[in-house]
């Protein structure tokens, strides 16, 4: 008779292992055909990648399969990984699991780049150190802000629509500070402005633009020139405060919204963008959004405050 030890070799040589008895195609995310990467299982029992569950659901909140309702399962707005299966893959397919981590590190790597194919919300005008606040319900740009955290860049960004392009020419990165997840997917998102930019080249990804971009700075000056543009500075930011204490109704109500006048910067040409305050200004001022964008793409501060002291003092002359 056989002994212990060859009763138990005996048993595993018939026994086939899991790498044996699985294929690659039984680990296939139905959605995008790929081997699962951080698989989810729906309340109706079916299984996906995290991400291509999620995009499904940004359209409709139902299985993809079965057509079951999720909306409970959205509304929770957590989606636990089916931690059996990952075991299963890593015991089974390790090779294959890493190169599958991998290809998604490269995606995200690829989705982090703040110049090349940067993603494009086409909205409003938003403008360098100031708050944009947004409503996303388009599932392209529900896509497209899932994919800014993901990456870790948390930025994208915003140009206003023109005739005869897809966006304008000129816009401003945005960077988000907070989103807020609606039980329907959609999201209320606290960004606020950071750099300008220009459009050099434009693209798709998945349903939302993408450019390829170039950041603006303000030319820098010295010398005489400097004093003559602190001077115009000084003049411009004082009838930005008359304009705000100006006390009609209008005014009020902006202020109420806006929050008060920025205060003044110590050195005006610390940042590419110039002093904070023009950009509140501008956001404020009752001016069409070409106009914006004009002062928007200038890199001159003289010429952005010249402006701003030309529409001032236009409209202190105004009766209340």
């Amino acid at each position: 008779p056989l002994d212990y030890k060859e009763e138990t070799a005996a048993a595993k040589g018939t026994q086939p292992c899991l790498g044996e008895s699985l294929s690659i195609s039984d680990l296939e995310c139905s959605l995008c055909i790929r081997m699962f990467f951080e698989p989810v299982t729906t309340p109706c029992g079916h299984t996906f990648c995290k991400e291509c569950l999620e995009r499904c659901l940004d359209h409709r909140p139902n299985c993809p399969l079965c057509k079951q309702s999720l909306r409970e399962y959205l509304k929770a707005g957590r989606y636990s990984p089916t931690v059996l299966l990952q075991d299963i893959m890593l015991a089974a397919f390790p090779t294959q699991l890493a190169e599958r981590r991998e290809l998604h590190r490269a995606e995200m790597a690829e989705l982090s780049n703040l110049t090349k194919n940067i993603p494009i919300f086409v909205c409003t005008m938003s403008f360098p150190g100031i708050p944009c606040p947004l409503h996303v319900f388009e599932p392209r740009y529900r896509l497209m802000i899932r994919r800014c955290q993901e990456s870790g860049s948390r930025r994208f960004g915003m140009c206003i629509y023109e005739n005869g392009k897809s966006f304008a020419d000129y816009g401003c990165m945005l960077e988000i500070r907070q989103v807020e997840l609606l039980a329907d997917g959609r999201s209320l998102v606290d960004t606020i402005g950071r750099q300008r930019f220009r459009v050099l080249s434009r693209g798709h990804r998945d349903g939302y633009h993408t450019a390829d971009i170039e950041y603006l700075e303000d030319k820098k000056v010295s010398g005489e020139e400097l004093q003559e543009l602190q001077c115009l500075h000084e003049s411009t930011y004082c009838l930005a405060q008359r304009f705000c204490e100006h006390g009609d109704l209008t005014s009020r109500h902006i202020l109420m919204q806006h929050g008060p006048l920025p205060e003044k910067e110590e050195d005006i040409q610390a940042s590419a963008d110039g002093p904070t305050w023009c950009w509140w200004l501008i956001s404020i001022l009752p001016l069409d959004p070409s106009y914006q964008l004009n002062l928007l793409s200038c890199t001159s501060l003289r010429a952005r405050l010249s402006q701003l002291q030309h529409i001032l003092t236009a409209l202190l002359q105004q009766p209340p």
